[in-house]
């Protein structure tokens, strides 16, 4: 089926071949390399006609010079991968095959979706242009990084960079929404989810201890005891829903499309926050983490042999804090929920929600006309703001643009998001040319100016 397939599906499939996967217990840096080799290979004009910065870990920072260094482009990918156990895969997840599917040809492998599609739309976007001769009004910043899965230590040096470079973007553009169809229920038509904020991203290690001892003879109300009934407080007593501002803003775009009695309720949710909130609870794991922090345990430890009791039992929880939530109102929160259980919270570690994007400027308007360049006939794309449930490298370039915005230039289903850090996960090759066509309308669009009074989507960047 490959040979009928279009030059990013080919290149992507290649790609998909280099086993960069990026975990706390698992890297092969030759893979990397291989990576970077073979990615070199693919995109000769990319890396002779641009200036090349690399960072000790192999993330990849290229500029391309424009006409002008003032109000610069950065597009933004990871070539890092979460890990795939083949026996789980009903395909080798690092095979980069190309298949026939009910839509087309597809490209199946990890990293198709997070984050090598988006990467080769970009590489291919700029790759054509040069061919093309073109020279860019603006400087054109690649940021490709290689440890997006275990935290994006890298991005953050990246950033530093740039700012001692005293780099200010006009816009950010990172991988994170998709176009969907089915964004809410009752909602036709195709939504391109743009997140201008993300959630924050902390863990939480809890400690219970115990006096240890032979498993034959157990005291009552050991460690692991404790421990469990830890994690079901916390599962029986999820955090209360609540709308943030970026929220809102979601609702105001998608009402507008919405049968009439939604389309009312919604036009409500400023005056009715809390139970519009817990309406969006119930929806869907996606609207739900949307509008309430969120606690997963993630990791338990206890005693290291079969016959001994725990001396200590330890829990991770892995917390997405909402928009308008912090780590100090969690540490309060999480000491409330344990009170009386007699178990430590040993560390809470990460970051609070990064500052939301403005949407009353030229940079977002510039986005939208871009994500217009994914339309076929017959089928428009609506842009919707919305919060991001997970963590992405842009939070870092929070502190030097008011413009990062998180959205991937392909389609994906239900079935298709749900294989991000999952079995089987693939992307349409046809959507692929689409995101191609994406990058190449965000790199050489006319930049307007922004509407010369708040939009009714306006959101403050503090």
């Amino acid at each position: 089926m490959s040979g009928s397939a279009t030059t990013p599906a080919l290149r992507l499939a290649e790609l998909v071949r280099c086993r960069t996967v990026s975990a706390p217990d698992e890297r092969d840096e030759a893979e990397f390399e291989r990576f970077r080799a073979t990615f070199a290979r693919l995109y000769p004009r990319l890396h002779a006609e641009l200036e090349l910065t690399t960072f000790p870990g192999g993330s990849l920072l290229f500029r391309w010079p424009g006409a002008s260094a003032e109000a610069p482009l950065v597009l933004m990918a990871h070539y890092d991968v979460v890990p795939a156990p083949v026996e789980q895969w009903d395909r080798d997840p690092f095979a980069g095959e190309i298949v026939e599917g009910p839509l087309g040809l597809k490209v199946h492998g990890r990293g198709t979706l997070d984050d090598k599609g988006s990467l080769v739309c970009v590489a291919e976007a700029v790759e054509q242009l040069l061919a093309e001769g073109v020279t860019p009004a603006h400087d054109v910043w690649l940021s490709l990084g290689a440890d997006e899965e275990v935290e994006g230590h890298e991005c953050r040096r990246v950033v530093a960079h740039l700012e001692g470079l005293g780099v200010r973007p006009w816009l950010v553009s990172d991988e994170g929404g998709a176009i969907v169809d089915d964004a809410l229920p009752g909602l036709t038509g195709h939504s391109a989810m743009v997140a201008t904020v993300e959630k924050g991203i902390t863990n939480v290690r809890l400690l219970a201890r115990g006096g240890g001892g032979h498993a034959s003879t157990p005291s009552p109300d050991g460690a692991t005891a404790r421990l469990a009934r830890a994690v079901v407080r916390l599962e029986e007593n999820p955090a209360a829903p609540s709308l943030s501002e970026p929220v809102l803003q979601m609702l105001d775009v998608v009402g507008a499309a919405m049968p009439l009695p939604v389309r009312l309720a919604l036009g409500q949710a400023r005056r009715a926050r809390r139970p519009v909130a817990e309406v969006l609870a119930r929806v869907s794991k996606e609207t739900s983490s949307m509008v309430r922090t969120t606690m997963a345990v993630t990791r338990l430890s206890g005693s290291p042999a079969d016959n001994v009791l725990a001396t200590e039992a330890r829990a991770v929880v892995n917390v997405r804090l909402a928009v308008g939530d912090d780590r100090e109102q969690l540490r309060a929160r999480l000491t409330r929920l344990l009170k009386g259980l007699d178990v430590e919270i040993e560390a809470i570690e990460g970051n609070d929600p990064p500052p939301v994007s403005r949407t009353d400027n030229a940079a977002w308007a510039h986005l939208g006309r871009a994500i217009a360049a994914l339309e076929v006939p017959g089928e428009p794309i609506r842009v919707v703001p919305y919060v991001q449930t997970g963590a992405t490298d842009s939070r870092h370039f929070t502190r030097i643009s008011d413009a990062v915005y998180r959205f991937s230039p392909l389609k994906m289903s239900r079935a298709q998001r749900d294989s991000i850090h999952a079995p089987n996960e693939w992307v349409e090759a046809a959507w692929l040319d689409r995101g191609v066509a994406f990058h190449r309308a965000l790199i050489t669009g006319e930049r307007r100016t922004a509407p010369s009074s708040p939009s009714p989507r306006f959101v403050p960047h503090r």
